[in-house]
């Protein structure tokens, strides 16, 4: 019997629930959710509700349940380091530590992992801690900007010129209304081509990658609404997309294996996890968007179903201690 502990309670979660119950290793499943998800919870063998900063109510649970590893869903238990906390009682996680998490919780954390390394799939981009300069370097970006705050924003907080604003003008009050927050502000050039979305296993050493696939963010038809954390995805039989070509997908693999050697690099650890790359394909070839540190919610749900290995099999593999 292998006994796994699941963090989260979104669709993401219950698509890893099946994929977990799927597994012939004879699984029980114990779950953590901030708030109840009836689906997992008709899947589990025992469940706990509470915050996913209460890293001790997360330990004891996975202590009175006898686990083998966990498996991480969202962001927010990452970023509190629930990883670390797991670690430290002697269960080791699917997910990144706190550390290793701000690939996804701090975007210029990541920017600049890319620009230290030299690995391709940056755009061009500047950090800035007070409004001075912002300007000059907003008027350089022929192809409009890109304004991000640094820090999880739940897939909205990202603004672009001809959607968010129109002008460099309007662009820097954006800025200065983020850098009054007392955070830094990211701008960079504004990308133009299809998007889509690379989620990877990664134990730090080896990555290997789920089908690609797009999301759509914006509400209503004609993509009219704002953007919300994602109104639905698909992907496609042949492992890519209509508009990529084979080598738009060996590039984002090729980043994603880089920026692998690059963490351990940084901070000598490895990444154990999901790294989940978002990327556009351009005329100039792949760029990089963003990381998540976990699977996406709802791309989980497109790649998790056609995994035909063992999922705990390769969760294991993952979680292992080198």
């Amino acid at each position: 019997m292998t006994k796994v502990l699941l963090i989260g309670n979104g669709a993401r979660e219950h698509a890893i629930a099946e994929a977990i119950k799927r597994s012939g290793c004879d699984p029980r499943l114990y779950s953590y959710m901030k708030t109840n998800n009836p689906g997992i919870a008709s899947l589990s063998h025992d469940l706990r509700l509470g915050n996913y900063d209460d890293l001790a109510a997360i330990c004891t649970f996975a202590k009175d349940a006898g686990i083998e590893f966990a498996i991480i869903g969202p962001e927010d238990p990452l970023q509190n380091g629930v990883v670390d906390a797991l670690s430290e009682a002697g269960f080791p996680s699917v997910g990144p530590t706190r550390s290793l998490a701000r690939l996804e919780t701090s975007k210029i954390f990541t920017r600049r992992l890319l620009e230290k390394y030299s690995i391709p799939g940056n755009p061009r981009f500047k950090v800035f801690d007070t409004p001075h300069a912002i300007l000059d370097f907003l008027k350089t970006l022929e192809e409009g900007s890109v304004i991000k705050p640094d820090g999880l924003t739940g897939g909205k907080g990202v603004m672009v010129q001809g959607d968010h604003f129109s002008t460099p003008e309007e662009a820097l009050l954006l800025c200065e209304t983020i850098l009054k927050t007392g955070a830094p502000v990211l701008v960079e050039e504004r990308l133009d081509g299809e998007e889509f979305s690379l989620q990877c296993f990664c134990d730090g050493k080896t990555v290997v990658a789920t089908p690609a696939v797009q999301d759509h963010k914006r509400r209503f038809e004609g993509d009219s609404g704002p953007n919300t954390g994602g109104m639905g995805s698909y992907s496609y039989p042949d492992r890519s997309l209509p508009f990529l070509i084979p080598s738009d997908i060996e590039d984002g693999v090729e980043i994603t294996r880089k920026i692998s050697e690059a963490l351990f690099k940084e901070t000598g650890e490895l990444y154990k996890g999901i790294m989940y790359g978002g990327f556009m394909a351009t005329k100039e070839g792949v760029k990089l968007l963003e990381y998540n540190a976990r699977f996406g919610d709802p791309e989980a749900m497109n790649v998790l179903p056609l995994i035909k290995s063992d999922f705990i099999e390769v969760c294991r593999a993952i979680s292992k201690v080198h």
